[in-house]
């Protein structure tokens, strides 16, 4: 008996206009329960877009996104999203950061203050709990405003180029505590990258934009073991993922 996979996220003739430009094109895509799925392409195919409409940051021209069947008309705590930039408050603690964002949903300060410690442990920052952001490094406040998204329980992660600033080294260790953060939680999230490696390494699935006006082009199952470690990235499959996606960004590109 096959087991039913349960749509969270429902994207149905998503069309996103400003002015004269067309961002996005009759954009229709699901993501399941538990699903990781990564969208890429090139700069201004409307990535970023998606991502906000989804948010509920901004208003579509026409069609709608439904998260467990409620379609979003705004943004909400049911979703997380963490940005390029951690935007943090530079005048709160890595801790004061995480509870000051858990103040609406009605927790005391005891719970408050529990909650965030818990996830600042679950990233790899107990220790750091009454750092500024100004006193910690860019992998560090990544790793705060993630821990902030997940402490209210979101039933969706909206990431994006979360590590796009980071160095090399950095956003590799980045990559690998966002595998284990997902493991760990179970949640349904939607990464934009550039980062092809990136993309193929943290997720079931890749789709691939088109360039302006954005329409899904393509998308690839992939098909690699769990959990994700270093092995991964010499994984024989691993370059061959690689190269049919970065050949299909790259069709059509002047």
């Amino acid at each position: 008996m096959s087991t039913l996979v349960r749509k969270k996220l429902e994207i149905s003739q998503l069309n996103m206009s400003f002015g004269d430009v067309t961002a996005l094109d009759n954009v229709s895509l699901d993501f399941h329960e538990e699903e990781f799925v990564s969208v890429v392409g090139t700069s201004g195919c409307g990535k970023s877009t998606l991502l906000n409409i989804i948010a509920g940051l901004q208003e579509p021209s026409s069609g709608s996104v439904t998260v467990d069947g409620t379609q979003v008309l705004g943004a909400g705590r049911d979703r997380g999203v963490v940005f390029q930039q951690a935007t943090l408050l530079p005048w709160l603690t890595a801790q004061g950061n995480i509870e000051f964002a858990l103040e609406p949903g009605g927790y005391g300060k005891v719970e408050r203050s529990r909650i965030a410690k818990d996830y600042l442990a679950s990233v790899g920052l107990s220790g750091f709990e009454d750092m500024f952001p100004s006193q910690l490094s860019g992998g560090m406040q990544q790793r705060v405003a993630l821990a902030r998204s997940l402490s209210y329980q979101p039933k969706l992660l909206l990431m994006d180029e979360p590590f796009g600033a980071l160095d090399a080294l950095t956003r590799r260790t980045m990559q690998q505590l966002l595998m284990k953060v997902w493991e760990e939680h179970k949640l349904t999230v939607m990464l934009i990258t550039h980062d092809i490696d990136e993309a193929v390494f943290c997720s079931d699935r890749v789709v691939v934009m088109s360039s302006r006006p954005g329409r899904i082009k393509t998308e690839y199952s992939i098909d690699l073991p769990r959990p994700r470690d270093e092995e991964t990235f010499i994984h024989p499959s691993f370059r061959g993922y690689y190269k049919e996606i970065l050949s299909h960004i790259n069709q059509g590109v002047v």
